[in-house]
Protein backbone atom coordinates (compact mmCIF):
# COMPACT_ATOMS: atom_id res chain seq x y z
CA UNK A 1 0.00 0.00 0.00
CA UNK A 2 1.36 3.45 -0.82
CA UNK A 3 1.98 6.14 1.68
CA UNK A 4 -0.27 8.69 2.02
CA UNK A 5 1.53 12.26 1.07
CA UNK A 6 0.90 14.37 4.07
CA UNK A 7 2.80 17.48 3.36
CA UNK A 8 3.26 19.84 -0.11
CA UNK A 9 6.87 19.85 -1.01
CA UNK A 10 7.07 15.96 -0.26
CA UNK A 11 4.29 15.87 -3.25
CA UNK A 12 5.86 18.13 -5.40
CA UNK A 13 9.12 15.80 -5.27
CA UNK A 14 6.82 13.19 -5.66
CA UNK A 15 5.02 14.57 -8.89
CA UNK A 16 7.62 15.66 -10.50
CA UNK A 17 8.78 11.99 -10.39
CA UNK A 18 5.40 11.19 -11.63
CA UNK A 19 6.30 13.68 -14.78
CA UNK A 20 9.73 11.78 -15.52
CA UNK A 21 9.53 11.31 -19.07
CA UNK A 22 9.95 14.68 -21.52
CA UNK A 23 7.26 13.79 -23.43
CA UNK A 24 4.70 14.31 -20.39
CA UNK A 25 6.02 17.04 -19.30
CA UNK A 26 5.29 18.74 -22.71
CA UNK A 27 2.04 17.40 -23.23
CA UNK A 28 1.15 19.28 -19.66
CA UNK A 29 2.54 22.42 -20.75
CA UNK A 30 0.84 22.25 -24.40
CA UNK A 31 -2.72 22.10 -22.00
CA UNK A 32 -1.59 24.72 -19.90
CA UNK A 33 -1.36 26.83 -22.46
CA UNK A 34 -4.53 25.87 -23.94
CA UNK A 35 -5.81 26.63 -20.51
CA UNK A 36 -4.95 30.42 -20.55
CA UNK A 37 -6.07 30.60 -24.63
CA UNK A 38 -9.53 29.37 -23.21
CA UNK A 39 -9.24 31.57 -20.33
CA UNK A 40 -8.79 34.19 -22.73
CA UNK A 41 -11.69 33.74 -25.63
CA UNK A 42 -13.93 33.05 -22.08
CA UNK A 43 -13.34 36.32 -21.30
CA UNK A 44 -13.39 38.06 -24.20
CA UNK A 45 -15.35 36.39 -26.62
CA UNK A 46 -18.02 34.11 -25.61
CA UNK A 47 -18.21 32.22 -21.99
CA UNK A 48 -18.47 29.12 -23.16
CA UNK A 49 -14.99 29.10 -24.23
CA UNK A 50 -14.16 28.47 -20.04
CA UNK A 51 -15.65 25.08 -20.57
CA UNK A 52 -12.87 24.06 -22.27
CA UNK A 53 -10.83 25.20 -19.42
CA UNK A 54 -10.68 21.71 -17.77
CA UNK A 55 -10.49 19.99 -21.25
CA UNK A 56 -7.67 21.09 -22.29
CA UNK A 57 -5.90 20.97 -19.35
CA UNK A 58 -6.86 17.66 -17.67
CA UNK A 59 -7.36 16.27 -21.46
CA UNK A 60 -3.56 16.58 -22.62
CA UNK A 61 -2.36 16.08 -19.32
CA UNK A 62 -4.41 12.32 -18.83
CA UNK A 63 -3.40 11.63 -22.02
CA UNK A 64 0.21 12.02 -21.09
CA UNK A 65 -0.05 9.83 -17.96
CA UNK A 66 -2.01 7.06 -19.62
CA UNK A 67 0.02 7.07 -23.33
CA UNK A 68 3.08 8.34 -22.31
CA UNK A 69 4.43 7.88 -18.78
CA UNK A 70 2.16 5.13 -18.23
CA UNK A 71 0.80 5.92 -14.54
CA UNK A 72 -2.01 7.06 -12.91
CA UNK A 73 -2.37 11.00 -12.86
CA UNK A 74 -1.98 12.44 -9.06
CA UNK A 75 -5.31 14.55 -9.96
CA UNK A 76 -7.16 11.60 -8.91
CA UNK A 77 -5.36 11.26 -5.81
CA UNK A 78 -4.00 15.11 -4.44
CA UNK A 79 -6.93 17.34 -6.77
CA UNK A 80 -5.54 20.54 -5.40
CA UNK A 81 -1.99 19.75 -5.27
CA UNK A 82 -1.92 18.23 -8.53
CA UNK A 83 -3.39 21.48 -10.02
CA UNK A 84 -0.81 24.03 -8.25
CA UNK A 85 1.94 21.77 -9.37
CA UNK A 86 0.94 21.66 -12.86
CA UNK A 87 1.14 25.30 -12.97
CA UNK A 88 3.83 25.25 -10.92
CA UNK A 89 5.73 23.10 -13.28
CA UNK A 90 4.63 25.46 -16.24
CA UNK A 91 5.75 28.26 -14.84
CA UNK A 92 9.24 27.18 -13.57
CA UNK A 93 9.68 25.50 -17.19
CA UNK A 94 8.57 28.91 -19.23
CA UNK A 95 11.35 30.80 -17.48
CA UNK A 96 13.55 28.36 -17.19
CA UNK A 97 13.79 27.05 -13.88
CA UNK A 98 12.85 23.53 -13.45
CA UNK A 99 16.04 22.09 -14.05
CA UNK A 100 16.89 22.04 -10.27
CA UNK A 101 13.42 21.32 -9.38
CA UNK A 102 13.40 17.97 -11.59
CA UNK A 103 17.41 17.46 -10.63
CA UNK A 104 16.26 17.39 -6.76
CA UNK A 105 13.43 14.97 -7.61
CA UNK A 106 16.04 12.92 -9.31
CA UNK A 107 14.41 13.22 -12.60
CA UNK A 108 16.67 13.87 -15.78
CA UNK A 109 15.69 16.40 -18.12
Amino acid sequence: MARTITRYPDFWLHYLREHGKPATRRLHYAGTALTFVALAAGLTLDSLWLLAIPLAGYGFAWGAHFAVEHNRPATFTYPLWSLASDYRMFFLWLTGRLGPHLKQAGVAE
